[in-house]
């Protein structure tokens, strides 16, 4: 046996202030839309601001259903209407924010294992990395400097 030692390479920032002014703006987008989330089941608004290379911004916030499958995250809401509107574009970053109307939540939430999943697949298509900035309602802020930060060992289309 050999073993195999995995790491990830996150930068955590005290506050929002601390941030890029740039990101800052995005996290601002992300706080806005979360607050238009329909989370009326599981009461836990998320919001997502991404932004392309050809600095458009996309945001998307969680949409639930009594069907609970078929609800949609906030991430997936932003990068599957990314993907639909500027289909050449690449997705340069995306901020995340995260708060329930249950209680105040303080610690970064990071994305889903399927919205890391599905930002792999923009990843890969796009053979760029994709900077991913979380936070609950306030507090510190996560950044990941690529998915695979948050995902390691992903699954891609090359094993298909």
């Amino acid at each position: 046996m050999k073993p195999l030692t995995i790491t990830s390479r996150l930068e955590v920032y005290e506050s929002i202030d601390e941030i890029p002014d740039s990101v800052k703006v995005l996290m601002e987008k992300a706080a806005e839309v979360r607050d238009n989330a329909y989370a009326p089941y599981s009461e836990f608004k998320v919001g997502a601001a991404l932004l392309l290379d050809n600095d458009e911004v996309v945001v998307g916030s969680n949409q639930e259903n009594a069907s609970y499958p078929s609800g949609l995250c906030a991430e997936r809401t932003a990068v599957y209407y990314a993907g639909a509107r500027y289909p050449e574009a690449d997705i340069l970053k995306i901020a995340i924010t995260a708060r329930s109307l249950k209680r105040q939540i303080l610690s970064p939430v990071p994305p889903c294992g399927a919205c890391r999943q599905a930002l792999v697949e923009y990843e890969v298509k796009q053979d760029r990395p994709i900077e991913i900035y979380f936070m609950g309602e306030s507090g510190k802020v996560v950044k990941a400097y690529s998915i695979g930060d948050l995902l390691p060992l992903v699954f891609d289309s090359s094993w298909l």
